[in-house]
């Protein structure tokens, strides 16, 4: 096996600083990378910013915690000669539930999405992504670890290519076939989408799991459409859709402040992952990885591992809003 290690020195984990959207360089280090992969990514999604990768660390699997064999099962954004970013709040994590806090000031988490502001869904050439109509309050989370209102801008999913590994965070060592990302920005503290990306508080990122089980029919939708956007900058409209028939019905989840996993990676996320996973059939998750990396006229390549390698945790605290006798997760101390 290859054991990849991760530098937590000085020279390669420098202190945080949040700024505006000049301060991208100083929120990742000096080192910005300039692999064509990389910067082609964070124009296709984030627009002109400034980005840094970094090296594949460990996976996890639904079995214990192991290193991978091969770097093939690796999104080629994560291989080769990246250098890790600057700062120290990295994500995904493990979240290990021994070591996460239990905290009773957590709230509730308060969802409300408009159905009418999904307007179509896109294959980025990394993920496939669904884009939402954010210029007014009418979808928007608020409560629970969130001081402020965050409006929904997009929402995306990670898949593997097996069943054995696939979402980007991970739970005591164990991985799910999938995750999905529902994006969302300050809109009390900020003016637009691209000023929160770069600032202290600016992203409050839902992670759900998925687990093989059941049809999932709100997913259903978006797989029907799948077909549409198989290859690289494809898009296709979407009709009226409720993202909050993904979430699962229980509500509990754990906080940490964390980073985007995509470029331009900034450290400007609030992370709220929630505990149960929603069940989605095999043939469902399938249909995610019929889509391409590719363009059509391209080589085609298969639309798989889309997920970022395990971050440190290093000094943060991971947050829980229930209490869970069995697991052991301590109580918070202020």
């Amino acid at each position: 096996m290859v054991l990849i290690k991760v530098r937590t020195d000085g020279r390669e984990h420098l202190p945080l600083r949040i700024g505006g959207c000049g301060q991208i360089s100083k929120m990742l280090g000096r080192n910005a990378c300039k692999t064509s992969a990389f910067s082609f990514l964070v124009q296709q999604m984030w627009g002109p910013l400034y980005s840094c990768p970094v090296r594949p660390e460990r996976w996890c699997s639904q079995q214990p915690c192991a290193q991978r064999t091969s770097n093939n099962t690796l999104h080629p954004l994560w291989t080769g000669p990246v250098s890790v970013p600057g700062g120290t709040r990295q994500s995904p994590i493990n979240i290990r539930w021994r070591d996460s806090v239990y905290d009773p000031r957590l709230k509730p988490l308060k969802v409300s999405y408009d159905a009418a502001s999904c307007l179509y869904v896109w294959n980025s050439g990394y993920l496939f992504q669904v884009e939402c109509d954010d210029t007014t309050e009418a979808s928007g989370i608020s409560g629970g670890p969130l001081e402020n209102r965050y409006r929904l801008k997009q929402f995306h999913f990670h898949w593997g290519a097996a069943n054995e590994w696939g979402s980007e965070h991970a739970v005591d060592d164990r991985a799910y076939p999938a995750e999905l990302h529902l994006v969302h920005w300050n809109s009390v503290k900020y003016q637009n989408y691209k000023e929160a990306v770069m600032g202290e508080n600016g992203l409050a990122v839902i992670g759900v799991f998925l687990k093989l089980g059941a049809h999932h029919q709100t997913l259903q939708r978006l797989v029907d459409i799948l077909p549409e956007i198989k290859h690289k900058g494809a898009r296709a409209a979407m009709g009226p859709f409720d993202p909050s028939g993904l979430l699962p019905t229980c509500r509990d989840y754990w906080t940490y402040p964390g980073s985007l996993t995509t470029p331009p990676l900034t450290e400007s996320v609030t992370w709220i992952i929630q505990k149960e996973p929603v069940e989605v059939a095999p043939g469902q998750l399938s249909a995610f990885r019929r889509l391409l990396f590719s363009a059509l006229g391209e080589e085609e390549k298969v639309m798989v591992n889309n997920y970022r390698p395990l971050q440190p945790l290093m000094n943060r605290k991971v947050r829980a809003s229930f209490q869970a006798i069995n697991e052991g997760t301590r109580s918070w101390r202020h």
